[in-house]
């Protein structure tokens, strides 16, 4: 299987987008399970519009997705988007994020918004 390569202003826009640790480690959960503001809130203990403003910052990137689910809406990661594979590849070089919303469930903590 061959990789579509991105151009350098394509890849160098991914890398500063995700860059920012929050924003790298929202799509890095998000490659285990989809979240709502909310969880993600809850897992970061910052406020929830700085949540909002990362994760507009990634949908306007074209790197996340969003799903209405009844009144909540819910983030995963836009594998559609062209530069799909580049993100991919990044998201393997980094330590897994999973235990963070496993300790989220594990403390009661988890908003069930469905």
């Amino acid at each position: 299987m061959s990789q579509q390569q991105i151009s350098i202003e394509q890849a160098a826009s991914l890398l500063k987008l995700l860059s920012d640790k929050t924003r790298l480690t929202i799509v890095k959960l998000l490659e285990h399970q989809d979240c709502c503001v909310c969880e993600l809130v809850e897992i970061f203990q910052v406020s929830q519009p700085s949540i909002s403003q990362h994760l507009r910052k990634l949908r306007d990137a074209g790197i996340v997705k969003e799903e209405r689910r009844g009144q909540w809406i819910f983030y995963s990661i836009c594998t559609e988007n062209n530069n799909f594979p580049f993100i991919k590849q990044v998201l393997s070089q980094i330590p897994n994020q999973k235990e963070k919303l496993i300790e989220l469930e594990r403390s009661g903590k988890k908003i069930n918004c469905c």
